[in-house]
């Protein structure tokens, strides 16, 4: 390989690598990790924020779990991990009512975190896998609504995290 294709090798792949860091997605757990910019507080409100701006479409913040606050209620030190409970109650509901033990899974969740480096994370789980996954588990098919689902859980993360 000579000096130039080497240089542009290392290039691309420097590219690769850093696009990497601010997305992570591992289709085979269903979990979408996106880097923030922001701190954890601040992330955690432009998520709610973007919840709550498609209320009109049946979309809430059910509530906040501070995983950090918890531990340090008996003495114990944790990074900052909120999980934000969120879903659409007008789709959500009906479907329930049909398959109650599907409110063990549901409604989705997200989780902010900071990591040991001090970077901030938001993760959540992709909307295949609440329909492929989390729905089959359940006996019901995977929901017209997923690419739907999938836009909307991605609008909310990029507006939370850049």
């Amino acid at each position: 390989m000579n000096l130039l294709a080497r240089s542009l090798s290392h290039a691309f792949l420097a590219l690769a690598l850093s696009a990497a860091a601010n997305v992570v997605s591992a289709a085979d757990n269903g979990l979408i990790t996106v880097q923030s910019r922001y701190s954890v507080k601040e992330t955690i409100a432009r998520f709610e924020a973007a919840v709550k701006a498609k209320e009109s479409l049946g979309f809430m913040v059910f509530t906040e779990l501070d995983h950090a606050a918890a531990a340090a209620k008996f003495g114990l030190k944790m990074r900052p991990r909120t999980v934000i409970v969120f879903g659409n109650p007008k789709f959500g509901t009906p479907v329930m009512v049909k398959t109650p033990l599907l409110a063990i899974d549901v409604p989705p969740k997200a989780l902010v975190w900071e990591d040991d480096q001090g970077k901030v994370w938001l993760t959540y789980n992709s909307a295949e896998y609440l329909g492929k996954v989390i729905y089959a588990r359940h006996g019901l098919a995977d929901p017209p609504s997923t690419p739907k689902l999938a836009a909307a859980l991605a609008a909310f993360a990029d507006y939370a995290t850049k």
